[in-house]
């Protein structure tokens, strides 16, 4: 690409649209009080204004960060949206539930721009996601309108000490994707120089030896050489040859925030950064040309009455309904924009199953165990569904290390059936840009303890829909083998913690005791909605009570739908996983007096069954293998108190494991994890009260 395939009268039109809007918030709307958070891009304008002008393909995506408004601007967010996410108001993009300099901007043909997170460095590995989909709809989908496109992550230098980049970079490298590392050095996070960001200051220095990965920089506030730089790194990439890492060096003209006074930095430093203002620069570039005749005090008088009239219109806008900050938590019948396969009408229809079939089918064995279950399952699903994808550590040779993809990738290929990385933050981040890229991501977190490192991915997974008004959303399944095993414990592999997951917002928690219901769940979760944790409890893999006669193909269970193992009638016991056999054991000493209830689902959990039981009984235990302070059994009984009170008989009880972690030595391990004498010497005292 050439000067001349630039529109640069359009480009100094969205550059000034940015610092006059940024000079407006700055001067006016902030000091007022108008504006709560003020992240000003005024140094950064032109080199994201002409990266956006060089994404021009179907399916070109892009993460961003905070400072990321003027290429916000230049991929079609409208000035009026901007104010009026700054004002929180209804009618921007995320209708005043996020701060105003998050952005969005779901597009079925044409640039998009993914949803904005606010950790620092979390932008990366979704766009490597996006990335491995593009190649993904090319070649397995032969999708022609994807041919060409590619992922851009944005970043400032401080970002690049973080976690998410060098996951995304690992990920970018390793599998040659077409991703384009978009970093913009101001020299400074915050406060704190880039040299202690980067050894020496210069991400770009220090990756150029990099295996499989093209450095380039360019001095992002000189349009020429910008344009000409960010041009060859685009088309690079568009051709397949590999990721590129694009060093901006830009100037960050304003603090960090508003209120930030920038003390840190010598008075030489401000007086070079204003000579780079990049906004001066593109002004002496486009007149000093013949070939550029811009009437630049007349441009600015015109864009200064564009955002003067959009900034009346933002004002105009409603403040939010306060019933709305509810809404769009979870699915609710109206697809998003982007993500997931609703949009393309490519989700399996959820079959409605009564009780299965018991007859057994042809060729599977009469009582499969649970990982048997999981395995087959997901097999059904893969080949009805093309967009559905298995990966993470171990799982594609090896086929898991419990077993549970053991030849499917044989079955299905290396494209859907793949090892990653050791990074759970990398296989978490990539499964959410391949979300949004209208794929159905089924990552295997190895154990429960192991999914820690993705936090940050895994809170924004939950809660995209909700931060996007239901623009975007991404359903996805992340199976996770969990708890103690049948020969041992231990602090690290030994965990369940769905407590934990249970707060995280947006999230659907299956955890099946037996293979029926995870057949049950898992289909109804791959055929759903929402991002879904899919609990397989170690000690039940290959256990002979969890195992149960195969459903079939169609059979599925709804989430929030418990099931009642035993039936009595003085006492009901709420648990499971692989508590609700130990209870059901523990019961056997009370004949047609405890009834047991196997949630099935943690969120969300039948309260309507145990309710009706609580009712019934006047009695209740709780009983879970999660440790007892916070565990998910105070959320039952703060309900039962709530909602059930003055049915209780006697006190409600939780049996659960003691603030510790799980311990390796056997008898120390039974010390901790309830068993079925504790769990029957609960019982005693509830049936005695």
């Amino acid at each position: 690409m050439g000067n001349s395939s630039l529109d640069w009268h359009k480009v100094a039109q969205q550059v000034l649209r940015s610092r006059l809007l940024d000079k407006l918030e700055v001067e006016q709307l902030t000091p007022q009080g108008s504006v709560k958070y003020q992240f000003s891009a005024m140094g950064h304008e032109l080199a994201q204004v002409l990266l956006a002008n060089a994404l021009t393909y179907a399916h070109d995506a892009a993460t961003v960060y905070y400072r990321s408004r003027p290429f916000a601007l230049a991929a079609g967010l409208s000035v009026t949206e901007a104010l009026a996410g700054a004002l929180a108001r209804s009618g921007s993009i995320t209708n005043g539930r996020e701060v105003g300099i998050m952005f969005n901007l779901p597009c079925a043909s044409g640039l998009s721009i993914l949803p904005a997170s606010g950790d620092v460095g979390a932008q990366y590995t979704p766009a490597a996601g996006w990335a491995q989909a593009v190649r993904y709809r090319q070649q397995e989908l032969e999708e022609a309108d994807w041919q060409g496109s590619i992922a851009v992550a944005m970043g400032g230098e401080g970002s690049a000490a973080a976690n998410g980049f060098w996951a995304a970079l690992n990920l970018a490298t390793t599998t040659r994707l077409p991703l384009l590392f978009f970093i913009e050095d101001n020299s400074f996070g915050l406060s704190v120089p880039s040299d202690l960001q980067t050894p020496g200051g210069n991400i770009a220095a220090n990756l150029s030896s990099f295996c499989n990965l093209r450095v380039e920089e360019a001095d992002g506030t000189d349009p020429q050489e910008a344009w000409e730089k960010i041009s060859t790194a685009v088309e690079h990439v568009r051709q397949g040859e590999g990721p590129c890492l694009l060093r901006m060096r830009v100037a960050r003209l304003t603090g960090h925030t508003f209120i930030d006074n920038q003390a840190y930095k010598s008075l030489e430093f401000r007086q070079e950064e204003a000579r780079r203002d990049p906004v001066v620069r593109l002004q002496e570039f486009l007149t000093a040309s013949p070939d550029h005749a811009i009437d630049w005090k007349g441009l600015e008088q015109e864009i200064e009455q564009e955002i003067q009239e959009a900034l009346q219109a933002a004002l105009a806008y409603p403040e939010p309904e306060p019933g709305s900050a509810v809404r769009h938590l979870y699915y609710e019948g109206v697809p998003p924009l982007m993500g997931g396969l609703r949009p393309d009408n490519a989700l399996p229809a959820l079959p409605c199953m009564p009780d299965p079939d018991r007859s057994p089918q042809p060729g599977l064995p009469l009582r499969m165990n649970l990982i048997d279950a999981v395995r087959h399952t997901l097999g059904v699903e893969m080949a009805l569904n093309p967009r559905l994808l298995v990966f993470g550590e171990d799982v594609g040779v090896k086929g898991g290390v419990h077993g549970a993809t053991a030849h499917m990738q044989e079955r299905f290929g290396p494209e859907r059936v793949f090892d990653t990385s050791l990074n759970e933050d990398g296989i978490i981040g990539r499964a959410a840009g391949m979300a949004y890229a209208g794929l159905l991501p089924v990552p295997e977190i190895q154990f429960r303890k192991y999914a820690d490192p993705a936090t940050e991915q895994l809170n924004d997974l939950g809660t995209v829909r909700w931060r996007t008004a239901n623009r975007f959303a991404a359903p996805l399944v992340v199976r996770i083998p969990v708890g103690f095993s049948k020969k041992t414990g231990d602090p690290w592999h030994s965990v369940t913690a769905e407590a934990t997951f249970a707060h995280s917002p947006g999230w659907r928690i299956a955890f099946p005791s037996n293979a029926r219901d995870a057949v049950g769940l898992l289909r109804s979760a791959l055929r759903g909605d929402d991002p879904t944790f899919f609990y397989e409890h170690r000690a039940l893999l290959d256990s002979s009570e969890a195992r149960a006669p195969y459903p079939g193909d169609q059979f599925c269970l709804p989430f929030g739908k418990g099931f009642t193992v035993i039936e009595g009638d003085e006492l009901v016991v709420v648990t499971w996983g692989a508590m609700v056999h130990r209870c059901v054991q523990a019961a056997q000493a009370f004949p047609c007096r405890v009834q047991v209830i196997d949630l099935r689902s943690v969120l969300p959990w039948d309260q309507e069954l145990v309710l009706e039981s609580v009712r019934c009984t006047g009695k209740v235990l709780v009983v879970h293998e999660d440790t007892l302070t916070a565990g998910f059994a105070g959320e039952i009984i703060a309900t039962i108190a709530s909602q059930a009170f003055t049915d209780l008989d006697a006190p409600v009880e939780r049996l659960g494991a003691p603030d510790v972690p799980v311990p390796y030595n056997m008898t120390l391990m039974n010390t901790v994890v309830p068993t079925v004498e504790k769990i029957q010497a609960a019982m005693q005292r509830l049936l005695e009260f």
